[in-house]
């Protein structure tokens, strides 16, 4: 059965026009998918009977089960979710100043292979759709009661090896009868899939694009990140530039730190050289320990001398605050399962 939720407003008028339903009802459905958060067609009280039994033969809603939730002490919610077929997908909330952001995965499973993230262990068995994605968030939404004002594509799964999901997911909860969250309050982060910058550079969205880069140099970022062995640096880089000079937008650059790995001021030095005049900012992240991983945290000290090298010569760099560490929630820890 197809899944509902996977349709953009155009296709969705395209599919009732199939059902000899007049187009400005997807209008409508929309209004009860994403601002209403339905979960049965027979709360559509403004559609006819006949409308709804239709929508019920043809389609799903596609409505996750929550099979573990996790409360950090800061606030921070971990769930796993059902995703109907078997797999599971892990979806953070994390609570800021200006609001809740969402992390949500894109992918069950992922293709990568980081050597510091808690996913390289998981096998990759299939892309979310687009509907999947969003349900992601609209789940969190009905379980807490409360309105989601960020999103990050930073969970598990490599959002531009999902790419053609992904921006549907994106088109549908930018649009302002849909969930209406600006693109501006959307991230995407991707490990560095060449093509697809320059193919989001085109199209100008408006979102932010954050890219892990985690060493300045060839070498220790393949040894980190094996998807460097096909994109190095020197092409991504060309990418990014591409996309800043394309879009007028700034790019986040992730950096986990490693002990004894990247975190030195050689390392700093390296990465001043790398981005020196490019529109950016650096966002360290102190690197967690993963179960069979070799790379530890750094030091307090190092990563604090690491930000102030970078800031003192221009590269605008923060530390990212640590959430949910105590539920497995904070970067780089999250993993889904099967059930």
């Amino acid at each position: 059965m197809k899944n509902i939720k996977d349709y953009n407003i155009t296709e969705l008028k395209q599919e009732l026009e199939k059902l000899g339903e007049k187009p400005y009802r997807a209008d409508q459905i929309f209004k009860w998918l994403y601002k209403e958060n339905v979960t049965s067609f027979d709360e559509m009280t403004d559609l006819s009977l006949e409308l709804r039994e239709k929508l019920k033969k043809e389609y799903s809603l596609c409505i996750f089960k929550i099979l573990e939730k996790q409360i950090s002490k800061d606030g921070t919610v971990k769930y796993l979710f059902d995703v109907l077929d078997g797999n599971a997908i892990e979806t953070v909330v994390m609570q800021y100043k200006y609001g809740k952001t969402i992390c949500v995965s894109s992918q069950v499973g992922c293709k990568m292979g980081c050597k510091f993230c808690a996913s390289t262990g998981i096998e990759f068995a299939r892309d979310l759709s687009s509907g999947e994605i969003v349900e992601e968030l609209l789940s969190v939404e009905r379980d807490l009661n409360v309105k989601i004002s960020n999103i990050v594509f930073m969970g598990i799964g490599e959002p531009l090896d999902n790419f053609d999901n992904v921006m549907r997911a994106i088109e549908i909860i930018n649009y302002p009868k849909g969930l209406g969250i600006g693109a501006r309050h959307i991230s995407i982060s991707t490990s560095g899939i060449v093509p697809k910058i320059y193919e989001i550079a085109d199209r100008d969205l408006q979102c932010t694009l954050s890219i892990s880069l985690h060493s300045a140099n060839n070498e220790t970022r393949s040894s980190m990140m094996p998807i460097n062995n096909r994109y190095n640096i020197e092409e991504l880089m060309k990418a990014c530039r591409y996309y800043i000079e394309k879009t007028n937008k700034r790019i986040s650059f992730e950096y986990a730190l490693a002990k004894d790995n990247n975190d030195n001021l050689k390392n700093a030095e390296e990465l001043v050289k790398l981005l020196k005049g490019m529109l950016c900012h650096v966002n360290l992240i102190p690197i967690n320990k993963i179960e069979g991983g070799k790379y530890l945290k750094s030091s307090n000290k190092s990563i604090m001398e690491f930000r102030d090298y970078l800031n003192s010569k221009g590269i605008t760099a923060t530390i990212r605050r640590e959430l949910g560490s105590d539920i497995d929630a904070a970067c780089r820890t999250t993993k889904e399962k099967k059930r």
